[in-house]
């Protein structure tokens, strides 16, 4: 009985890691996507600014993106309504994409501060998921990391909102850094789990 319990839990746990480290390499070349086209199209644009067609398009997408991503990863882990911090980060994600959706008829510097509160709810939900992960998955010390940056530069995206100089690069480097963190974070679990088959 015991045998069975631990052997179904090694399972539930490989299963889980591989679902993620695939997740995350999706989640790395979707934020590649993303910044390449940012920086092709948008980068130049600064606060004052009414953000262009692409730049409201692809401000929009990214917190929508990142819901489905937590749905998705919700599905893979089986936790469906349990999950109370994935459910609020779906929500979280949502409402950012209907607050970006009205701030981009504004102003970059509207679109920044709506994105850097995202960028900081969602950091610290990121780190706190990662911490109770600990234990059940296993090498979270990546998401740990990435989780209390996205927490800073939020704080930091909301407050250069208000300067005519900061513009969408300063985005476009929060999800480059996000897409290391991610890669990081596949090979740590990659590493864990040869571990664990030895």
């Amino acid at each position: 009985m015991t045998q069975t319990t631990v052997t179904s839990r090694t399972t539930t746990t490989t299963t889980t890691s591989s679902g993620l480290r695939s997740l995350y390499l999706i989640r790395v070349a979707f934020s590649l996507i993303w910044v390449a086209l940012v920086v092709t199209t948008s980068a130049s644009l600064v606060s004052t600014d009414r953000p262009t067609v692409i730049a409201a398009v692809l401000l929009v997408v990214y917190p929508l993106w990142d819901a489905i991503a937590t749905l998705l990863e919700r599905r893979m882990a089986g936790t469906g309504s349990t999950d109370r911090f994935g459910t609020t980060n779906m929500a979280l994600g949502l409402a950012t994409t209907a607050g970006m959706i009205t701030a981009v008829f504004s102003t970059i510097g509207t679109t920044l501060l709506v994105f850097g509160i995202w960028a900081l709810l969602s950091g610290a939900i990121q780190l706190v998921v990662a911490i109770r992960r600990r234990h059940t998955v296993g090498a979270q010390w990546p998401m740990i990391v990435s989780g209390g940056l996205s927490v800073l530069a939020g704080a930091s995206f909301a407050a250069m909102s208000a300067s005519a100089t900061s513009s969408l690069s300063a985005v476009a480097g929060y999800s480059a850094f996000g897409a290391f963190w991610f890669l990081v974070s596949v090979t740590a679990l990659s590493i864990r789990s040869r571990r664990e088959k030895r």
